[in-house]
C-alpha cells in the first residue's frame, strides 16, 4: 500500500505534466481555464499537486489541452521503474 509521501509524489507528478502539455501549448493558466470550465486557481493547485484531483476534472483538463486522457498520466514513477 503506497504512503502518503508516494500518494503526494504521485499528485506532483500528475501536476507537473498537465503544466508540461500546457507550456507546450502556449497556454496560459487563464485560457486552459477559459477552456475547460474550470478556475484558473484551481487548475494551478492541480500544477503544484496541492489538492487530489477527481477523474472528471482529468476529463475536463483533457478535452482544454486538446489530449487524450491517458496523456495526462505518461509519466515516469520511480517506484515502479526498477
Amino acid at each position: 500500500m503506497p504512503h502518503d509521501s508516494q500518494k503526494l509524489e504521485f499528485q506532483s507528478l500528475f501536476g507537473n505534466q498537465i503544466k508540461r502539455i500546457r507550456l507546450a501549448q502556449n497556454l496560459s493558466l487563464r485560457k486552459l481555464s477559459q477552456r475547460c470550465n474550470l478556475d484558473h486557481s484551481d487548475i494551478a493547485k492541480y500544477e503544484r499537486g496541492e489538492v487530489n484531483i477527481q477523474l472528471s476534472t482529468v476529463y475536463e483538463l483533457a478535452v482544454g489541452l486538446n489530449v487524450h486522457p491517458k496523456e495526462l498520466f505518461d509519466f515516469r514513477i520511480e517506484m515502479y521503474e526498477n
